[in-house]
Parts: structure tokens; sequence; C-alpha cells
């Protein structure tokens, strides 16, 4: 029976966009599913606030009356206005080892974007860069970080087969943090902070750390204005991404540092000018979770949070106009001394751009392995 096409119109349409995967992936050892809720408020305009510079549809692919795969479609028109291109993304993409299937979700998510006056399409990318982004092509034998992504191997070789061809590739680690690491990182960290007054702000709790939140967006628009698919975070961003991961963090694995002396433009008390954020790795407590917080959902995330072993490094940022000063190192100095007073000793470095040799060059100090691989493809029309 021939592969059918739906566009998602209704909230029904969208559960199942939400739900396919979950059977896509079923009995999988190495993905961790997202929450649901989640992933549902992102395919509405009156919940996800990327809709007032962004474009988007979402598809369902039909084979023998059963869902068999899923793709959307987004023009990020602040990020095209930003470089100057007229090119789409796709968006979510999900399907069976079928080669019809992929094959019409694909054309389909290119039609639109011809349609639309585009010249490319590439992905898989989000809204923005704290969504979604990246095809695994290595590394399908390890457990994803809930701030990575996880595929099938059969994905990238359906993709390259339609003409898709490598953009950039993210790169993961895991590090062992060693005594020799550890003392290496403070003894550096100890000078830095000395020579230019560098203050660390710590967090017990979370009312203490939100009111901080909107800092680390804004150091988030300054630090990566420039990285790739990156467009800046409005208010109502701000507020979308607080309430979808700033409160699943464990605060005392967020560190900021501010500049002794350093005052706001209007003489206000000095802003942070870096952060780190850590979290406890939540990717068995997700897949316990299955898509939904309750009934039981919420109290495996609760217990993960607490940390065990393995520490995913989801961002960090440092504003460009302090980078120079080693910021970044007295930041994963102390998220470490946090780690080891918790007993855990590894880190999951989750993306960073291939390009960024001077991050990388950082993890020659620890033991350390590159394990994943994940892509971003482009195909011009």
């Amino acid at each position: 029976m021939a592969v059918e096409i739906r566009e998602v119109k209704t909230r029904s349409e969208a559960k199942q966009f939400v739900n396919v995967q979950f059977d896509i992936y079923k009995g999988s050892k190495f993905w961790a599913p997202p929450l649901k809720a989640g992933e549902l408020k992102s395919l509405f305009p009156e919940t996800n606030p990327a809709f007032d510079f962004c474009k988007a549809k979402f598809w369902l692919a039909f084979k023998n009356g059963k869902c068999v795969g899923r793709i959307g479609a987004i023009i990020n028109e602040a990020y095209n206005k930003k470089t100057g291109e007229k090119i789409a993304r796709f968006s979510r993409l999900e399907f069976f080892d079928d080669t019809e299937v992929v094959s019409k979700l694909i054309f389909k998510a290119e039609a639109w974007a011809k349609a639309h006056g585009m010249t490319g399409i590439h992905g898989p990318l989000g809204f923005a860069n704290l969504d979604t982004q990246g095809m695994l092509v290595e590394g399908f034998d390890h457990l994803q970080s809930i701030g990575s992504v996880y595929h099938h191997p059969y994905y990238h070789t359906h993709l390259e087969k339609l003409g898709y061809q490598k953009e950039i590739d993210w790169v993961e680690f895991r590090l062992t943090v060693g005594q020799a690491a550890f003392d290496k990182a403070n003894r550096g960290a100890a000078l830095i902070q000395k020579r230019y007054g560098i203050e660390v702000v710590h967090f017990k709790k979370m009312d203490e750390l939100l009111p901080h939140s909107d800092a680390i967006f804004k150091i988030l628009n300054d630090a990566f204005s420039e990285l790739p698919y990156v467009s800046e975070f409005t208010p109502k961003m701000m507020d979308f991404y607080r309430e979808k991961y700033i409160k699943l963090l464990n605060p005392e694995f967020v560190k900021m540092v501010k500049m002794k002396g350093r005052r706001t433009e209007d003489g206000g008390q000095s802003e942070p000018v870096g952060f780190i954020v850590g979290l406890p790795c939540l990717a068995e407590a997700m897949q316990k979770a299955n898509g939904s917080l309750f009934p039981l959902g919420f109290l495996h995330i609760l217990k993960a949070r607490k940390g065990k072993d393995v520490m995913d490094q989801m961002l960090t940022g440092v504003k460009k106009e302090v980078m120079s000063t080693g910021a970044g190192v007295i930041l994963m100095a102390e998220i470490q001394k946090e780690m080891l007073s918790k007993g855990m000793k590894y880190i999951e470095t989750t993306g960073i751009f291939e390009t960024n040799t001077n991050a990388i060059s950082n993890w020659k100090n620890y033991e350390h392995i590159q394990h994943k691989r994940k892509r971003c493809y482009r195909k011009m029309f």
C-alpha cells in the first residue's frame, strides 16, 4: 500500500506526531524519551513564541493505516535575515526503516520550502539552538544525553541517498575527572580569579537561581551570536525555555561568574558575565518516565537530579568581551568541585562544533573519549 502524507492540523494529529517516535525507538537501550507535554507545546503558535519569527509545518506518514514517520519544516526568518540566505530547516524527522516513507517525508518538506521561495534546506534543526538539532552519525551504542539526540543507524544512510551532504558536525566527549585534572583546573582557576577579580555565584535552591535565568539567556545572546543556526532569544523565548528547561535543573550544578568592580550601564550591581550549566544525567530517569511526569515520572527525575556517576555538561557561555580572561576555566573548576563533592566522576559534554578547536583542546587534560558525532545536512535546490 502506498505511503500517505498528512499535514498535522488537529491536537489529535499532534499527539500522533509526538507518539510515533515512541514506537520507532521501542525497546532501545540508548534513546532517552522527551516529555510529551513539552513536545506538544513546541508545535503550536499559541504555546511556542518562536512562531513570532518562524513559519512551520508538520506532517505525518501513514502506511497500511499505521503512523510510520514524521517531519517538520521551519523557516527561521530571524536567522535568514542574519545570514542573508533563503534556507529552510527540516526538523523532528523520525521514520521506520522504509525508503518510501523517508523519501515522501523529505520531498514534502522540500516542496513546502520551495513554495516559500527558499533556495535550500538543512537540518535536522529546530526553531532555535536550544531546540532539537543534529542527526546522530556515530555512537549508536551509547546512551543519549537529554541535551543531545539519538537516531537509529539507518537514518543518515537514507538521508545521504536522497542527496543530502554534510554541512557541519558536532562532536561529543566523555571525560573522566581524575585527581590530576581536578588539581590542574583548580590551580589555573585560582590564578585567574585573583588576577581579574572574578567572583563565583553559587545556588542551592531554585528560587535563588530563577532570578538569574534572564542573565543566562543574555549571555547566550552575546556569546553564541556568531555561531551557526543561532538566532537571538526574545523575552518570550526566554520565558518559554525557562519553563521548559531551567526548572528541570539542579541549582547546585549551575555556576555563574561576575567581575568585581563592573557595574551595569545604569550603575547597578554587577551582572554575571559567564555561566556553566551541568545536570546529573537524567537519561535513565527519562526512560523510566516514558514521556510523562505522572504518575511516577517526576519521582524518577527528582531522584536522578541529585546525581549518581555522570554529569551532562549542557551549556557554557562567557561574554565575548571577557572571554580572554579565562573565566571559563573558573566555571569548569567550580562545577568539578560540585561533582566530586557528590561522588561523580564522568562528564558528558553534549555537542561541540567540530570547528571549536579551543574548547576541544581543553579535553586533553582529561582521560577522554570522543564517542558520539551528530551532523547537520544541507541540500540546495
